[in-house]
């Protein structure tokens, strides 16, 4: 590979931070963008492979339609049943303060030993109330706000219609697109380059197409499987559970907890752990031996550590995008890490080391 000189490297580096600086100054009207190249990009494949056979309009226009009736079809059947257990949740909250305070916690006391009486539930419940009603006023400020500012009204519609616009037009001219990016190459990087690209597609697709099926199916069986059992927060805590799967074990323990808990509150019956033991033992058995061998494979290549910290780091530094964007970002710099790596190892400074 070739070596890049002083000026070279100092021209890369101001480039960088200008581009960086621009993303940073246009960040509030880059969220459609980012959608729908998000949207694209999981496209493309599929239209490709309809291309073979269709012309590239014919075959982006079945893409387009396709992923944009799955996403409204998710979206009008999923989110109104998940608003609607999150108000029974924080609505039933005291419900299940006064049940801590009259069953569980004799049944602690008495089990182990514990005494925790002196807990003011009285307290507790009236602190939720009030931070609730403040909560909730806030909330309907805000909705009056949002309702009666006109340009808020008109930007949020103009988000709505600008990403299936602009996801038509760059799953249409993505082929074209990476072609112009490709010629833009320095010819004697350019095989170094496509072969890191080719790479980090490798690991985005795995992550990205992978992943987030993986996600899907599990939030899915985990709360089919707790409706079957008749727990009432069933969707709630099953998404919940499948959303955080990211993380190797973590959607299994997170949703394991969080729905002994709510089987608890809900029936007083130790019994009916047991079905919710199974139900997250059988999600954890097939993502283990079917989802993730099928759908990912091992081509992330990121430690369960560092997935935690890329996420963590990615919500400090750039909010809620930061999260979305951190797993992408972080698996692309472990290919980048796994190149340098291997061309220090390669090189005359290690070789005089050793």
């Amino acid at each position: 590979m070739t070596s890049l000189s002083d000026s070279q490297k100092w021209m890369l580096l101001l480039g960088t931070v200008t581009v960086l600086f621009g993303l940073y100054l246009l960040a509030p009207i880059l969220t459609p963008f980012f959608a729908a190249a998000l949207l694209a990009y999981l496209g493309d494949p599929l239209a490709d492979k309809l291309e073979k056979k269709l012309p590239r309009s014919l075959a982006v226009s079945i893409v387009f339609v396709v992923l944009f009736s799955t996403i409204t079809v998710i979206a009008l059947l999923i989110l109104p049943l998940l608003a609607q257990q999150l108000t029974y949740l924080v609505s039933n909250i005291p419900l299940y303060i006064d049940n801590i305070q009259q069953n569980i916690v004799p049944m602690v006391a008495q089990k182990l030993g514990i005494n925790i009486s002196h807990i003011n539930f009285e307290f507790i419940k009236k602190l939720f109330t009030a931070h609730y009603a403040q909560a909730g006023g806030i909330l309907s400020q805000l909705v009056s706000s949002i309702a009666a500012s006109g340009m808020a009204v008109v930007a949020l519609f103009a988000n709505l219609v600008l990403i299936p616009v602009v996801t038509f037009y760059l799953l249409r001219d993505w082929d074209t697109l990476v072609a112009r990016i490709d010629e833009l190459l320095p010819r004697k990087s350019q095989p170094v380059i496509v072969k890191l690209v080719k790479e980090s597609d490798d690991v985005l697709a795995a992550f990205i197409r992978g992943q987030f099926l993986v996600m899907l199916v599990l939030g899915i069986v985990y709360s089919c499987g707790l409706w079957f059992i008749n727990l009432e927060l069933a969707l709630l805590i099953g998404m919940l559970a499948g959303l955080v799967s990211f993380v190797p074990y973590l959607g299994f323990i997170v949703g394991i907890v969080v729905a002994s808990v709510a089987v608890l509150l809900q029936t007083q019956d130790v019994m009916m752990l047991l079905p919710v033991f199974i139900v997250f033992g059988a999600g954890q058995a097939l993502e283990g031996m079917l989802l993730t061998p099928l759908l990912v494979g091992d081509r992330i290549g990121l430690h369960p550590v560092a997935v935690i910290f890329s996420v963590l780091a990615g919500g400090q530094l750039f909010g809620f995008i930061g999260v979305l964007l951190a797993l992408p970002v972080a698996a692309v710099l472990a290919v980048l890490l796994r190149h340098v790596h291997s061309e220090y190892k390669s090189s005359a400074i290690f070789n005089n080391i050793s």
